[in-house]
């Protein structure tokens, strides 16, 4: 039995907390109130700061694909540490965490103990949660960035973060950044390597200055949109190609990143890879078509097709190593187009839809 917190909440911290909870797609978010839980071992109650809207959430949001309802969604956040347990979490680097520390998380809560995460993937524990896609009841109910607070549970990694990095910059860490971050894990070493990405959102653009910054000496990117290929320079892309154009390159590619989640993507992937290429699959977290694949070819060029679906705690803290040293020389401030009050949420995702930013945030005011 976990041991509960030995200390009462302060006074001043309110005891009931809004949220914008999801209950079924195409209807919009109602604003609802859940009282403060009580804290159990090695949990914390975080304030939130900023959260922005994943495309995830939008697919959801759509009926694209399918999560436990009533929910409270998003999953890219920025808090502040409001309230610890006795005995409280440790950060990611094993030191212990304190009332004011600015984090963010990990999207998955592990239970560290199973077979999967003592073999290294607590991504895909057997048991476990993950924030933003959980069912919104119980002490637990406050489980997603669309809320004026989050309730991080026992086994969730908790990063502390660098005070010059901005909110808007810091949300997707936890989420795109530290996915892309597995991604060049399972590819290896990729200097002096061409790479090649497909898709321009937050993953691709995340890749292409994660790619240039591991010093591959091409780092190309796809995508139907010329103005996210426009901006996919700024991140480095050091070739812009269309998707009428990709079948005709002649140069093959050492790493593919495919982003988009397309099935037509994932059979050119496997066509301009190299000998050796390692064929990354980031994007394809819904239902699609199946990929048509010539496993001659795949054979002959030793091709590797890696899926990468989560993330370790290992590739959140290369996730803020990057972003801490990188931000200033890469655009990302400028990846979230607006941000809106937390009781504005429905107008943010009208937003996100009708607009298609990289990015769009919701910001919950400071209580009084």
């Amino acid at each position: 039995m976990s041991e509960r917190r030995l200390t009462t909440p302060s006074p001043m911290q309110p005891q009931m907390c809004r949220a914008a909870v999801f209950h079924r797609a195409g209807q919009p978010l109602s604003m609802e109130e859940f009282p403060r839980p009580s804290l159990l071992a090695g949990e914390a109650l975080v304030r939130i700061r900023l959260c922005t809207i994943c495309g995830s959430d939008l697919h959801t949001l759509k009926g694209l694909r399918i999560e436990p309802t009533p929910s409270i969604l998003a999953h890219e956040v920025v808090g502040e540490i409001v309230e610890l347990a006795d005995p409280g979490p440790r950060d990611v680097e094993g030191q212990p965490l304190g009332i004011g520390d600015r984090v963010t998380w990990s999207v998955c809560v592990s239970c560290f103990e199973c077979d999967r995460c003592l073999s290294g993937m607590p991504q895909k524990c057997r048991q476990v949660v993950k924030y933003g896609h959980s069912v919104a009841d119980g002490r637990e109910a406050l489980s997603g960035g669309l809320a004026e607070y989050i309730l991080l549970r026992r086994g969730t990694t908790i990063a502390r973060l660098p005070a010059e990095l901005p909110d808007e910059v810091a949300s997707p860490i936890n989420c795109a950044t530290s996915t892309i971050a597995a991604a060049y894990r399972m590819a290896g070493d990729v200097s002096d390597q061409r790479i090649l990405i497909f898709g321009a959102g937050m993953l691709g653009l995340t890749a292409v200055a994660l790619g240039k910054e591991s010093g591959a000496k091409q780092v190309a990117i796809c995508d139907v949109d010329p103005q996210r290929l426009e901006l996919a320079k700024r991140f480095g892309a050091t070739d812009a190609l269309s998707v009428d154009s990709i079948g005709a390159t002649q140069v093959p590619f050492d790493v593919i990143l495919e982003c988009s989640g397309s099935p037509d993507a994932i059979e050119t992937a496997c066509r301009v890879g190299d000998v050796g290429a390692r064929v990354i699959l980031v994007g394809s977290v819904m239902e699609s078509r199946p990929v048509q694949l010539d496993p001659t070819s795949i054979v002959r060029k030793w091709l590797s097709i890696i899926g990468v679906h989560n993330y370790a705690p290992v590739d959140l803290r290369s996730a803020i190593d990057f972003i801490s040293r990188c931000h200033h020389k890469y655009p990302f401030a400028e990846l979230v187009a607006r941000t809106f009050d937390l009781s504005e949420t429905n107008a943010a995702i009208e937003y996100s839809i009708e607009h298609r930013p990289i990015r769009v945030a919701v910001r919950p005011k400071s209580p009084a």
